[in-house]
Formats: structure tokens, C-alpha cells, sequence
């Protein structure tokens, strides 16, 4: 391989490494002082909000990890206007107030290697049994893994984050799953696009 080849390709794999790296999903499972740690951090200081019935969703959530990467399946319906508390001067759009969420946690997302896979709007109904919600979109969510997935929780649940979801949000579902078939592959997609790099720059250069 010629010094210049060389210059071009070595800095491409190690921008894939560095990219393998923080993508992740291949870790080791969470021990149960991680978890009741996680979960000491996760619990409400505001006595006028007890959340331990999430504290305990979220301890079996942990309880079942294996360290690997899994998708979250989200789904979300709006209040008819936003409730932020007195005082505050945001819209009552409930929307926006959702808007300001995802923004708010988008660099927290992405520091633990979590990226937002998939969203969609419902456009309308088909088969709706008797009593099923109303939803107004959906979310699918990667998680490099459990311990990120409260790691990126534990940041998202600050005050001046969470205001905007509790405005915006009057019922969600969420729970994680595991893709059986995916056409979603994302370190496939990076290796493809950083290959292709390569081939363009040794042609021109």
C-alpha cells in the first residue's frame, strides 16, 4: 500500500474504531450495587412528587439486563395544552413543549452512544380494539445498554428537562424490545459511508 493510500485509509479506521467504540452494545450486565445506586439517583427529592412507582418499573427494567444494546418503543399522547407551573411563560402548545424536551436531551442522548432510530406521527386508524389509547406518535429509541439507558435517564429527569415532558405528555407506553429483522444497521451504514469516502478521496487525490 503506497504512503499515499496510506495517509487516507489510516485515519478512516480509526475513525471507525473510535465510532465502534462509542457505539457500543456489546457490555458487561449492570452488578446490583450499580443498579441501587442508579436508582438512589433516580428518586424524587420534591415531596410533592413520588415517583417510587417509576423507581420500581425501573428496577425490574434493570433487573432483566445483559449488557447489550436493546431498542425502547415509545409511545406518546399529547395533553390538549401544555401544563408548565405558574409562572413559567412557554406556550401551552403541547407540541412545543415536546420539542423543548427533545433538545434539552439530545446531547445526553448521544454522550452514552443512544440514538433516536425512529419517530412517526399516527395519520389515522385501522384495527382499534374496544379501549386502546389514542396515541399520537411514536418513538424507537437505541440504547447501547441498560446502565447508559439510566445513565442518559438520571441527566434527562433534571428539573429544567423534565418540566417541558411533563407539560407536554398527559400518557405514554414505553418499554424495551429486541429487533428480530432490522434493516436499521447502523455500524453496517458508518462502515459503508467511511469505505466510500475512501474510495472517492484515493481517486481524486
Amino acid at each position: 500500500m503506497s504512503q499515499h493510500v496510506l495517509a487516507i485509509v489510516l485515519p478512516l479506521v480509526l475513525l471507525y474504531l473510535a465510532f465502534w467504540r462509542w457505539y457500543g452494545g456489546h457490555g458487561q450486565p449492570m452488578s446490583p450495587d450499580e443498579i441501587e445506586a442508579a436508582l438512589k439517583q433516580l428518586r424524587s427529592t420534591d415531596p410533592s412528587h413520588d415517583n417510587a412507582a417509576e423507581i420500581e418499573e425501573v428496577r425490574q427494567l434493570l433487573a432483566s439486563d445483559d449488557g447489550k444494546e436493546f431498542v425502547m418503543q415509545n409511545l406518546v399522547r399529547y395533553r390538549a395544552k401544555a401544563l408548565y407551573p405558574a409562572g413559567t411563560k412557554f406556550s401551552d402548545d403541547p407540541r412545543e413543549a415536546d420539542r423543548r424536551y427533545g433538545k434539552s436531551i439530545l446531547g445526553d442522548l448521544l454522550r452514552y452512544g443512544n440514538v433516536v432510530i425512529f419517530i412517526a406521527r399516527k395519520t389515522g386508524d385501522f384495527v382499534r380494539p374496544e379501549g386502546a389509547d389514542a396515541w399520537h406518535y411514536v418513538a424507537m429509541v437505541r440504547y447501547r445498554s441498560r446502565r447508559d439507558f439510566v445513565r442518559f435517564a438520571i441527566r434527562a429527569n433534571q428539573a429544567d428537562k423534565f418540566m417541558h415532558k411533563w407539560a407536554a405528555i398527559e400518557k405514554t407506553h414505553v418499554f424495551p424490545v429486541k429487533p428480530l429483522i432490522s434493516l436499521f444497521a447502523v455500524r453496517t451504514l458508518v462502515a459503508l459511508s467511511l469505505f466510500s469516502i475512501g474510495l472517492i478521496l484515493t481517486s481524486v487525490l
